[in-house]
């Protein structure tokens, strides 16, 4: 597959993410802006930091005078389970020829992203087949805090119905994304992540209980031994 038909065939894959990221960027810019941000402010935002959740914690604890220190340790912590994502995907890429930079690949690795990538990327479809997901997905991303931020005229974020629809598209849209993974193969590893994070759920935050989690399953995946009939899909 050539560069630009990878990029194009990502582009295309990646549509499977726009509703949901266009939904949740819908309800962040309507959150930024009635927090007092301006519609360039809550762009800004969505463009540099393009991180999800850390982007409601962000503009939440600004509008109360956090610290820029303190919001800065938020986001980071949030945000350290992306560190597992890029060297799961490493053995996936082309060991030979032009590479996208890595560093504008890592920029683009969400939750989503992520999930999808693990279920379809494989050698033949390069990196340049991430970068159509990615862009497919950043464009919905910031297409949708815009549409927010303008609809905030309106406050259609005092429609219980809408605030609560928003809030579950994504969980819903990551779930279904990692369906298509879940073979034999994985299920003991997706079964101890998800009992780590039922347990610690009550104990600690959300990111650290996710973090803990993903450790939880990538250890059981790397020590169960490869091969075998039971590896079938």
């Amino acid at each position: 597959m050539t560069a630009q038909a990878g990029f194009r065939r990502g582009l295309w894959d990646g549509i499977s993410l726009v509703v949901g990221y266009f939904s949740i960027a819908l309800s962040f810019g309507l959150l930024a802006v009635r927090l007092g941000f301006s519609p360039l402010e809550a762009q800004m935002v969505s463009a540099v930091v393009y991180a999800g959740a850390s982007q409601f914690a962000l503009v939440s604890l600004l509008a109360v005078g956090a610290s820029a220190w303190s919001v800065a340790g938020v986001v980071v912590a949030m945000n350290l389970r992306h560190l597992f994502y890029g060297p799961a995907l490493l053995s996936r890429m082309p060991a030979d020829g032009p590479r996208l930079p890595r560093p504008l690949l890592a920029f683009g690795m969400t939750d989503e992203v992520f999930a999808l990538a693990s279920a379809s990327l494989t050698r033949a479809h390069g990196d340049r087949w991430l970068f159509g997901v990615q862009m497919a997905a950043y464009g919905a991303w910031l297409a949708g805090t815009a549409a927010g931020a303008f609809a905030s005229r309106w406050d259609v974020a005092r429609l219980p119905a809408v605030d609560a629809a928003l809030a579950f598209v994504l969980p819903a849209l990551f779930l279904a994304l990692l369906l298509p993974m879940l073979t034999r193969r994985h299920v003991l590893s997706l079964v101890v992540a998800g009992g780590t994070a039922l347990m610690l759920a009550g104990w600690l935050p959300g990111h650290v209980t996710m973090l803990v989690a993903m450790v939880a399953g990538a250890a059981v995946a790397a020590l169960r031994p490869q091969g075998g009939g039971d590896d079938a899909d």
